[in-house]
């Protein structure tokens, strides 16, 4: 049985790989399109295109594990390998030379961020992929995989909590005066974050490199254990073949596109709507009572629904798409009427990131379900080809929210209001923002997400039949037929 040391090493490993992907998620479009002046578009390009090659390197790289055979195991090297290399790009990508020019630095985007991805994926795909290494499966297995999970969600939370509260701290101490060369591009304030993610995201990627040491000091591997890993027709075949998958995976997708639309248009609605010379304190607390809330949902609301309330899996779902929708019609109507305290937007808030918290849960609740369901009609089980799937879809979803949310910033043509170059200008730069350009922002980032969770629902609702009862037949007629 795994002790304590295990799972706390193998739970901070989840921390720290998800503080480095919600790091990227939620702040490359920002850092290169708001700061460093790169055309909204050809950001969306990049981070689209990125997340249509993650389609091939996931599978290539399952197979390159698969295929490695040392005296530390299979996993092991490249999970420390993949942190290393991805920490480097990580802290590079954040680390973007002003001085270069447009197309030098589009490029620079492009190539740091594929990069970033491959050496991710050179991480993520053991990570996962290990656990049969060091478990004897059943419950002990799927408690770690729930456990990892949830501290994938600590880190997510943490960088949502602390990024624009720790940037502009380390860019005051660190940003110095602006160089005159540079004076025009960047003022003062703008400076001061550019400086500021650089330290941050190596500060970020330390902790990722010391988490993943102690991961793999603490973990013992049997070298001989066997991978699995899907090819790219196996997925499509696995998905064909097990409509309830293939719904899941929609689901997976349509809630996270929701979800990270949001997330990447946020911030500008604090910084050039909601806007005051201290935004980023507002943007700080909404993200620490998001991520907490977060949290609290995974560990708390969903068992409560669940447990003490009684309802099924299905239900608790709705539930939580409608706390979702109800929050983006909140955020909405409070922007709408005029509302310029961050306080009351903490409700809707909490609402959607409460809804993330359980949705993280259900949905994977929902997955493993569906290799039963495939193993009952197809007498063959893809637990590893089905749950590849999640870690792409996942991805594909954020590339197409970030590029939806790209075109939304190009057509809105948020522009900064002028400010000098002294050190920490403090400005309110809501105030160089017209009317029709923050009601845009508004409709962007609250309507396409309702609009996209209903679609969801409808599909959801029309195609999936695995309600606990059917869970609990599959099960019973899985177990009849193993024992003849």
């Amino acid at each position: 049985m795994l002790g304590l040391k295990e799972k706390a090493s193998y739970g901070l490993g989840a921390v720290g790989k998800d503080m480095v992907y919600m790091l990227s998620a939620s702040y490359i479009l920002y850092y290169f399109q708001d700061i460093m002046g790169v055309s909204a578009v050809a950001m969306g390009i990049i981070l689209l295109v990125a997340r249509i090659f993650d389609a091939f390197n996931d599978p290539i790289m399952g197979v390159v594990v698969a295929k490695t055979k040392t005296r530390w195991g299979k996993f092991r090297p490249w999970l420390l390998i993949g942190t290393l290399t991805n920490a480097a790009v990580l802290f590079l990508m954040f680390a973007a030379p002003p001085s270069l020019d447009m197309k030098g630095l589009i490029a620079y985007a492009a190539v740091t961020y594929i990069l970033w991805g491959v050496t991710y994926t050179m991480m993520d795909i053991p990570y996962w992929s290990m656990i049969p290494a060091f478990t004897n499966g059943g419950k002990e297995r799927e408690g770690l995989t729930t456990l990892a999970r949830s501290c994938a969600g600590v880190g997510s939370a943490i960088i949502s909590i602390a990024t624009m509260i720790i940037v502009p701290m380390l860019g005051g101490m660190f940003g110095g005066k602006v160089p005159e060369a540079l004076a025009s591009r960047f003022p003062g304030t703008q400076w001061n974050e550019l400086v500021g993610f650089k330290y941050f995201s190596l500060a970020v990627a330390v902790l990722f490199v010391v988490f993943t040491i102690i991961l793999c000091v603490s973990i013992k591997e049997e070298s001989s254990v066997n991978m699995k890993t899907a090819k790219i027709g196996e997925m499509f075949r696995a998905l064909v073949q097990n409509n309830q998958a293939m719904c899941v995976v929609i689901t997976i997708v349509v809630v996270n596109i929701a979800l990270y639309i949001t997330s990447n248009l946020v911030i500008y609605f604090f910084k050039y709507d909601l806007g005051g010379t201290n935004w980023n304190d507002g943007y700080a607390l909404f993200n620490m009572v998001g991520g907490g809330t977060q949290i609290l949902a995974m560990m708390v609301l969903y068992p409560f629904l669940r447990n003490l309330l009684k309802l099924n899996n299905i239900k608790i779902f709705y539930v939580s798409i409608t706390m979702s929708i109800i929050g983006y019609i909140a955020l909405l109507a409070l922007a709408t009427i005029g509302i310029n305290s961050v306080v009351p937007f903490l409700i809707p808030g909490v609402l959607v990131m409460a809804s993330a918290g359980v949705n993280n849960v259900i949905i994977t609740i929902f997955l493993a379900n569906t290799v039963d369901f495939g193993d009952l009609i197809n007498n063959r089980r893809d637990e590893s080809v089905i749950f590849s799937m999640q870690t792409f879809v996942v991805k594909l979803a954020s590339g197409v929210a970030a590029f939806i949310a790209s075109l939304a910033l190009s057509v809105l043509n948020l522009k900064q209001v002028a400010c000098d170059a002294a050190e920490n200008a403090n400005i309110d730069f809501s105030q160089g923002v017209d009317a029709a350009s923050k009601m845009g922002l508004r409709l962007v980032m609250t309507l396409i997400p309702i609009l996209v969770l209903i679609a969801g629902v409808l599909i959801f609702k029309s195609k999936f039949i695995l309600t606990d009862e059917k869970v609990e037949e599959i099960s019973q007629e899985l177990k009849a037929r193993n024992n003849k």
